[in-house]
């Protein structure tokens, strides 16, 4: 194997790929990268069994095909320390030496047979679906959902991010029990099907779809799913187990509806929280016709915080408790100026939605369970 690339694109691509790798791989095989080298075409893949991405890169002056693996942490380490430059690359596949020249020196590293890494898994055929989906429909989706996965060995399916493809939508949800996100989107799709994806991939493909301008090709069957981006491959393996009734636990009669400046809120509540009790972060809104009241109290520091923000309330003068990080969390992903709160009473869930000036064609939800408070 050998041949010429730029170091400044091969950094690129590793970089990206390397957080796929995980620090305790059950397999010293995926501590390296593997080079793929075929027709002018580099073909590099990460993996950590559950995950696997494949970057591809053109390089220049080909002399061998060949097929490599590449400590991750040496690649990367060494290729840190280049400026912009071409890079002379031969891999020895007798002694599986790695050598890297360039205009004024050269450097040597260790790598290994790449046979023994792990074969790609493939979908079954005769159960794999598949779809283009706008990017920025996908990307919005995760960004909007990903903050409300939980981290619950005891409960996998909430680890992930769930999609529910139908005719003409497509719905993003996640959570943890205590917060719940629904994002709906139009997509052009006419399937009906659903899957969870983990939240390390669904994190993956955060970082990498900024950069994408194409739709993104996706199959999956019940294992399985497969990104297929311009210049990059993911393949994820799916979360086994059938998803909450999400909708059960949205309330659908909330006659008490508060719309509120949502960066003011915000503020008001950060402020207020530096004195909430640091084992609860509880804090207490008590609401009436064009005021909304904040509380936070520790009573064994002797604290207390309250602020009074106008708002624009239309029901009952209510009292109702939440944790001030997940409302800091909720309110932090909502990207519009004001927001609407609708509620039941004080013992059921608050639903959180944006407030437009038009109409938009998506549809958030965003739903927190409520905590119990001193009369």
């Amino acid at each position: 194997m050998k041949f010429v690339v730029s170091s400044t694109a091969l950094l690129n691509v590793l970089q990206t790929l390397s957080k796929v790798v995980s620090n305790k791989n059950t397999l010293p095989i995926l501590d390296n990268f593997l080079f793929d080298l075929k027709d002018g075409v580099l073909k590099i893949t990460a993996s950590d069994l559950e995950t696997t991405q494949i970057g591809s890169l053109q390089v220049e002056n080909m002399e061998e095909e060949g097929l490599m693996a590449v400590p991750v942490k040496l690649m990367l380490d060494s290729l840190k320390e280049f400026s912009e430059q071409p890079l002379t690359i031969e891999a020895n596949e007798s002694t599986w030496e790695i050598n890297i020249s360039w205009k004024t020196g050269k450097l040597t590293i260790p790598g290994t047979s790449g046979l023994s890494y792990p074969n790609l898994p493939e979908l079954k055929s005769d159960d794999k679906q598949g779809l283009t989906i706008d990017t920025g429909t996908l990307l919005c989706g995760i960004n909007k959902t990903i903050f409300a996965t939980a981290d619950d060995e005891m409960r996998p399916v909430m680890n992930g991010v769930y999609f529910h493809f139908e005719a003409g939508n497509l719905t993003f949800v996640a959570t943890d029990a205590h917060k719940l996100v629904k994002f709906v989107a139009p997509a052009e799709t006419n399937i009906t099907a659903s899957f969870i994806l983990p939240k390390k991939p669904a994190n993956l493909l955060k970082g990498i779809l900024g950069k994408e301008e194409e739709d993104i090709s996706m199959e999956f069957d019940d294992k399985n799913v497969v990104f297929k981006l311009k210049n990059s491959t993911l393949i994820c393996r799916l979360i086994e187990g059938n998803y909450p009734n999400y909708n059960a636990v949205i309330p659908a009669n909330n006659p008490n509806r508060i719309q509120i400046d949502r960066v003011e809120l915000l503020n008001g509540i950060r402020r207020v929280a530096v004195c909430s009790n640091q084992a609860t972060n509880l804090i207490k809104m008590d609401i009436e016709s064009g005021t909304i009241h904040l509380t936070a109290q520790d009573l064994d520091f002797s604290v207390s915080a309250q602020e009074s923000i106008p708002c624009e309330y239309e029901g009952d003068n209510i009292s109702i408790g939440f944790k001030s990080t997940f409302l800091i969390e909720i309110l932090s992903n909502i990207d519009t100026q004001n927001v609407l709160l609708e509620l039941a009473d004080s013992t059921r869930a608050g639903v959180f939605k944006p407030v437009y000036d038009e109409a938009p064609s998506s549809d958030t939800l965003m739903l927190l369970m409520p905590m119990m408070i001193n009369a």
